[in-house]
């Protein structure tokens, strides 16, 4: 029993923290600033406005933690579970610096206030405080409240029931004291100041206060030391905020309404003056000041060791001492980027900074629940809120980092990207996956529920095949052309059917994707593997039954099958393709040339049919692609009357106008009728790639069908044989 580690409820290890460091060195040295250069109207909606991102943020906070089993690392361990390591770790590893940087915050607002005390500086013999003075002050509390956590988390968190208690009785102070000092007993009328300063703008006077809201952390940083997290982080959290703004919002209406205006705007340790009982006031400033830093230093290496533990960073800072797994190593790196902001030295820098940095992660916290509630089919959290609030608090912390400052945005953005690019390069993955693969499958949902309600026009077309290889280490030039037809664009559907006739089912529909292994991970192409008793009967299964409106296969792609022992067959699986209302491109690739040079594409046209517009579309990709980026394409028309030959030119370059096409127009006279395969051979004799354009098959005919084509293709290198769908309006040439 004695070896347990130390646990803490909602109140001692959420509420406590988290409130502590919400009182802390903004409400004691900044609030009445805030308050004199603001006005009423202007610190009521800086308040109102830094509360809408707590708020929602505490809420997304508290709706995933109700969700998922929080672990050490708080917010951390939230993003990273939610959104992926590359992005959650980004974020996590922003968020250190920003709680380390707000240590330095807390001891240069202490270091200010003691040094500021009349005392002290006779003690010290002090004329003027310098930075030079606060940066020594502040490294020797930094140094001092580390050496405490180094010891013992335990005894860290008891001594902040006592500076809460010196903290309500600094308020009790100020709020008496207001009322006997103030002028004409307590109503102060003319000391009201209805009019702000215009040296600050809003925003500016924003970024000041702005960290005083984000204590509310502090608890969930410690997460891993709670009891509970499920209960106790929301229930901790959402107090802290509340009881926060209560006093904050209480606070600035008792300063304007009764605090003169100067003694406000210039005087940053204005409360010691007026307070009841000085004493009190200086011992709230230093507990809380003191207590916040002591918040950061507990939270803030418990953050870096959970990140450190999932293999982000070097595993030295992510291990642990002890029984409570005391992060000694992350807090010792911690100290060191707290000492560099306290030798910064001024309140109000290190304040801007430390808003750009918990802004980044609010926003993407609430970003994170937006998508959990919206796609993710395991979000089953027992606090309940609409996913509104998320997209509330997502847009509210981009627009005031927009507002605050958009070259420091564009920085941390930059600096995010660089850490998820570096984080990313490592492929580390988590075994309970993160949230996009369910955003994915929504995001196709509503696009397919969209392109199902749309009707395709022509412009718009892209080939989506249904590829027949034979396996991609068989026919691996089927694959290849494949890619070319669909450019950046289009779908592939590759199946690899096996001839079986004996067995039911080789491949479970679990086991038909081909393992990545076999199949190089390329995007838009998806492979399967089936077994059938007839391959062709096979194909025809799979082309009637495969895919759903609105990215069905249009295309059918295969070899054309010169060597096919079932001839009559082949022909009537091409008919059944037509009958599907498909367009039928099938490759007779020659190994020995294969695709040539890719520098010249032939495309035969006979002036009719629409299997000159299918062809010219698949052309428009093939020539995005890197192999074929410097093709001539020439368009080969036969022509048979000489007269005709104007108006065929005429006619195709309408079409190519139509299209946004250039390509070279071929008229072949053949008035002495030779045979076409001859024709086709002498004029494309140097031609990479051919197309050619096949009749529909005849029923009855197929084995006459299949002669005809193997007698006028034969020997003409690589090409392909086309047959396009009613789609495909018919171009007219000539005719």
């Amino acid at each position: 029993m004695e070896n347990k580690p130390k646990k803490f409820g909602s109140f001692a290890g959420v509420f406590t923290p988290s409130i502590l460091t919400i009182l802390g060195v903004i409400m004691y040295l900044r609030l009445g600033w805030v308050t004199g250069v603001s006005g009423l109207a202007g610190v009521i909606a800086i308040i109102l406005l830094a509360h809408v991102i707590s708020v929602t943020t505490g809420l997304s906070i508290s709706s995933i933690a109700t969700d998922k089993k929080i672990k050490a690392g708080g917010i951390y361990y939230i993003l990273s579970r939610s959104l992926g390591l590359p992005m959650g770790g980004s974020i996590g590893i922003t968020l250190f610096i920003g709680t380390a940087l707000s240590i330095s915050l807390y001891i240069v607002g202490f270091s200010d206030n003691f040094l500021s005390l009349t005392a002290v500086k006779e003690l010290l013999d002090i004329t003027e405080v310098s930075l030079y003075h606060i940066r020594i002050t502040g490294s020797l509390v930094l140094l001092l409240l580390v050496i405490i956590a180094f010891f013992s988390t335990n005894a860290a968190i008891k001594t902040q029931f006592f500076i809460l208690g010196a903290i309500f009785l600094s308020l009790v102070s100020i709020v008496v004291g207001i009322f006997i000092f103030s002028p004409d007993g307590g109503t102060a009328a003319d000391t009201i100041s209805s009019a702000p300063l215009h040296e600050f703008s809003f925003i500016e006077v924003f970024a000041i206060f702005f960290p005083a809201v984000t204590g509310f952390t502090a608890g969930v940083a410690l997460s891993g030391d709670l009891k509970n997290p499920q209960k106790d982080i929301p229930k901790g959290t959402l107090m802290a905020i509340l009881v926060g703004f209560v006093i904050y919002l209480s606070l600035a209406l008792l300063f304007y309404f009764f605090v003169d205006n100067q003694l406000l705007v210039n005087d940053y340790n204005f409360l010691v003056k007026i307070a009841w009982v000085p004493f009190l006031v200086i011992a709230g400033i230093w507990g809380a000041t003191l207590s916040s830093a002591l918040g950061g230093i507990l939270g803030g290496p418990r953050i870096l060791q959970a990140v450190a533990q999932d293999k982000i960073i070097p595993r030295i800072l992510g291990v642990g001492h002890g029984k409570n797994n005391e992060p000694r190593n992350a807090l010792i790196f911690t100290f060191i980027l707290a000492e560099l902001g306290v030798l910064i030295g001024d309140l109000n820098i290190i304040a801007g900074v430390v808003s750009m940095f918990y802004l980044t992660a609010y926003g993407f916290i609430n970003f994170s629940f937006a998508l959990e509630k919206w796609a993710s089919t395991d979000f089953r959290p027992s606090f309940h809120i609409p996913i509104w609030v998320g997209i509330l608090g997502f847009v509210a912390t981009f627009f005031v980092m927009i507002q605050l400052d958009v070259i420091s945005m564009m920085g941390a953005m930059a600096i995010l990207v660089m850490i998820y690019y570096l984080i990313r390069k490592k492929q580390l993955h988590l075994e309970l996956g993160d949230v996009w693969q369910s955003v994915r499958a929504s995001i196709i949902r509503k696009m397919l529920t969209k392109l199902d309600q749309k009707q395709l026009i022509e412009r718009n077309w892209r080939a989506n095949i249904l590829l027949f290889s034979g396996g991609t280490g068989n026919r691996p030039h089927l694959i290849q052309f494949a890619k070319y037809l669909v450019g950046q664009h289009g779908l592939i559907s590759n199946f690899d059917l096996i001839l079986n006739s004996s067995s039911k089912v080789l491949f479970p529909k679990h086991k038909q994707s081909i393992p990545e292994d076999e199949e190089s991970n390329n995007e838009g192409v998806f492979s399967r593997r089936q077994e059938c008793s007839n391959i062709y009967e096979g194909m025809k299964s799979i082309a009637a039954t495969y895919g759903f409106s609105g990215v069905e296969p249009n295309t059918v792609l295969l070899g054309w099958a010169r060597q096919s022992k079932d001839p009559v067959g082949f022909a009537n699986l091409l008919k059944y393709f037509s009958d599907l209302d498909m367009n039928i491109v099938m490759l007779d690739y020659v190994s020995k040339f294969g695709f040539g040079n890719f520098k010249q594409i032939d495309v035969w046209w006979r002036g009719g049919s629409n299997n000159g517009n299918l062809v010219l579309s698949l052309i428009k990709f093939i020539r995005t692609s890197y192999d074929w980026r410097n093709v001539v394409v020439r368009l080969m028309i036969i022509n048979n009357e000489k007269e005709r030959k104007k108006q065929i030119v005429r006619d195709t370059r309408k079409v190519l106008e139509n299209m946004r096409m250039y390509a070279e127009i071929r008229i072949i006279n053949n008035e002495n009728r030779m045979p076409i395969n001859q024709v086709i051979k002498k004029e494309s004799a140097k031609a990479d790639l051919i197309f050619l354009g096949i009749a529909d098959v005849q029923e009855g005919n197929e084995m006459e069908f299949i002669e005809r084509a193997d007698y006028l293709y034969k020997d003409l290198g690589t090409i392909v044989l086309v047959n396009a769908s009613s789609f495909f309006k018919e171009l007219k040439i000539g005719l």
